[in-house]
């Protein structure tokens, strides 16, 4: 299936929504962006993210926690950093989930997507 502009644009102002010092999985992006089980979709709009477009694909993780990028990678490197620039703590490239993923509430969430 071919991502269209719009799901694109769905899942970016998902991900938008991620607060500071908060991580989230592709899978959590694609089932609050209205695309359950459509994970690997997600990564591929991130891929596509405009340079200097304000969307945080740094905070998307896979769903053990760790960095999607091979480790000792320069992609690896940029999204530790910047992680760890909004105090989420990286070891191994793995974020620990339990303490650092994001729960939102489900009303906010409803009001939130559909502004």
């Amino acid at each position: 299936m071919p991502l269209s502009q719009s799901k694109r644009q769905q899942i970016w102002q998902t991900v938008r929504l991620i607060p500071y010092g908060k991580v989230a999985t592709y899978g959590q992006i694609a089932d609050l962006a209205g695309l359950p089980g459509r994970a690997r979709l997600v990564g591929k709009s991130l891929s596509c993210v405009p340079e200097g477009a304000a969307v945080p694909w740094f905070k998307v993780l896979r769903s053990d926690g760790k960095i999607a990028f091979p480790p000792g990678s320069q992609q690896a490197h940029l999204q530790v950093g910047l992680l760890q620039e909004e105090a989420i703590v990286v070891v191994n490239n793995r974020v620990k989930l339990m303490t650092f993923q994001w729960q939102p509430d489900l009303a906010e969430m409803l009001w939130k997507l559909s502004r």
